[in-house]
């Protein structure tokens, strides 16, 4: 077991109230596997992701990676956390606009110490970027810039890779294509892959499937 959620709670104040979002959230994740988080919208599937990726804190419960207690962890250890060992891909691209492809891929990687020349030519094949490396982002196409945020997230090697309706903004063959390279280098590199979809045809692809409701994991 790679990663484990147990007994997680957290709740927003809201108009003077307090709005309980995860109620006692269980989930476990191997090395190597996939699995897919659906939901209806509003039922927690992206406060569980953040809570993952160190972004927001629990109001209770534990988080645990590879041996290590998220939950118990300072901004400052959940930082390090993000860059060194987790790779977060979201429905906007979040590209750096004055950076190159190539550029773009390698950042994150370069900042945590652990860029691989050759790890970053595989992924530059692999998800067929070859051609654009010395473009910019608003000159790729919507499916060509997640191609790039998944590389990038990939390229530290991450422990866990989490992914929030990673192709959302993407029409349904180019959506196919990004989360079929993207399982397959997820394969690569045995890292775990929690993806939040609304779609049934993607989360059908995945390993597993697990369904968030009434704030419990059903």
């Amino acid at each position: 077991m790679l990663l484990s959620v147990r007994d997680l709670h957290k709740s927003y104040r809201a108009s003077g109230e307090r709005l309980a979002v995860l109620r006692g959230v269980n989930l476990t994740l191997s090395a190597g596997e996939s699995v897919a988080l659906t939901g209806e919208s509003g039922s927690g599937k992206s406060t569980l992701l953040h809570l993952i990726a160190g972004l927001d804190a629990a109001d209770s419960g534990e988080i645990v990676l590879d041996g290590d207690v998220i939950s118990a962890m300072s901004d400052s250890e959940r930082a390090a956390l993000r860059r060194d060992r987790l790779g977060l891909v979201f429905q906007q691209f979040n590209l750096i606009p004055s950076l190159p492809v190539a550029d773009n891929l390698a950042f994150q990687a370069r900042i945590a110490g652990l860029f691989d020349a050759a790890w970053q030519i595989e992924l530059v094949e692999r998800l067929g970027l070859g051609d654009l490396l010395d473009r910019y982002p608003e000159q790729l196409s919507g499916g060509q810039q997640q191609r790039v945020a998944i590389g990038r997230a990939l390229a530290i090697k991450p422990a866990v890779l989490l992914a929030d309706e990673p192709t959302g903004n993407l029409d349904e063959k180019t959506a196919d294509d990004v989360l079929r390279l993207a399982r397959d280098l997820v394969r690569r590199t045995s890292c775990a892959f929690l993806m939040v979809t609304h779609s049934a045809r993607l989360a059908s692809t995945m390993n597993r499937q697990v369904h968030l409701s009434e704030g419990l994991i059903a």
